[in-house]
């Protein structure tokens, strides 16, 4: 497929020199509040916005420069991707955090104040967004969500600046680290990858979970009682989405350690996926959070120069199986090419 010059140079910048995307995601708000009240022992509401900021800034600028680049919020972030190493690239999330659970079908909802050409403006490589995803949602909850996914297209389009979209699956009234949504996620992350493929949609680069419940995988050091994939099967499983993305798609780690983030690496890269790399967030650096609240920022940044590199390092080891994003999207010869 070709590609035009705006979005090349911009997954360029995110990437490395083979076209995988090493990248390191601290666009966590919500989740990362929950964390940070866990560990203090408060309410979430009452975690002030600048320890969020402290702890972004902190990873980032340890971090960086172990990666290829960083995906942030721009409400707690921005400090942050001032603080990333020179050979990092930048993407920003232009989504609201979480949803209105008072509004049914897990609604998407756009930051309040931006727009792709500010996020551009605020230094964004890239610009991603996060659907939550069911194939079984009933057909007018996934019609808007359709709908939505294309006007962000178009807006990428027209600011000629690559378009991640983050697809987080589900199954509605079934709870996501459950044994009977391990049963469908396999359908779930197959058929997102899918559909979200089409070209109407104008997504340059796909993010999903792997399409296995990894505690509920056959052989798994830590696996649940009950086992409902052989690593054969899940092998299988992995291929088979792989198979079904007919664009660029990396992993992200679904809020799992980072133990069990590399297991499942290490599945895909024997199952022969064509994943092109990962947008590692939680497993890379969540056990530092409370090592920030009991012991501060020194404790944190001597936390992230061990253990969080460490991580990060173990991921960017499984990398060696991923496949370049330059097989499927051709340099331009120059100006702006229509792909």
């Amino acid at each position: 497929m070709k590609i035009t010059q705006g979005k090349y140079q911009g997954l360029r910048a995110v990437s490395d020199r083979r076209g995988v995307i090493a990248a390191l995601a601290i666009d966590q708000r919500s989740a990362l509040q929950n964390l940070i009240a866990k560990a203090k022992g408060i309410e979430t509401t009452a975690v002030p916005g600048e320890m969020l900021e402290q702890f972004k800034e902190a990873v980032s600028r340890v971090l960086t420069p172990h990666a290829s680049s960083i995906l942030l919020d721009p409400e707690f972030g921005l400090p942050a991707s001032r603080s990333r190493a020179k050979n990092a690239g930048l993407l920003l999330a232009y989504e609201q955090t979480g949803y209105d659970k008072n509004v049914p079908g897990r609604l998407p909802r756009l930051l309040d104040h931006y727009s792709v050409r500010r996020l551009v403006e605020a230094g964004a490589d890239c610009v991603k967004i996060l659907l939550y995803y069911s194939p079984f949602s009933s057909a007018e909850v996934n019609d808007l969500k359709y709908a939505w996914v294309e006007r962000i297209g178009g807006e990428c389009k027209a600011a000629d600046v690559p378009f991640f979209l983050e697809l987080v699956g589900y199954a509605d009234g079934v709870e996501e680290k459950s044994a009977a949504y391990a049963r469908v996620k396999p359908e779930v992350v197959t058929r997102g990858v899918e559909e979200f493929s089409k070209p109407a949609y104008a997504v340059d680069v796909l993010k999903v979970g792997v399409p296995v419940a990894m505690a509920f995988v056959e052989g798994r050091a830590a696996a649940n009682a009950e086992q409902i994939y052989t690593r054969e099967a899940a092998k299988a499983h992995f291929r088979q989405a792989s198979d079904a993305a007919k664009l660029p798609f990396i992993y992200l780690s679904e809020g799992v350690s980072n133990e069990t983030f590399n297991e499942a690496l290490e599945i895909a890269a024997e199952a022969g996926s064509a994943f092109c790399g990962v947008l590692c967030g939680r497993a890379t650096w969540k056990n530092g959070v409370e090592i920030f609240v009991k012991q501060g920022m020194d404790g944190l940044n001597a936390w992230l120069a061990d253990e969080g590199v460490r991580n990060i390092e173990n991921v960017n080891k499984q990398l060696k199986a991923a496949k370049s994003w330059f097989d499927a999207y051709e340099a331009p010869a120059s100006g702006a090419v229509s792909r």
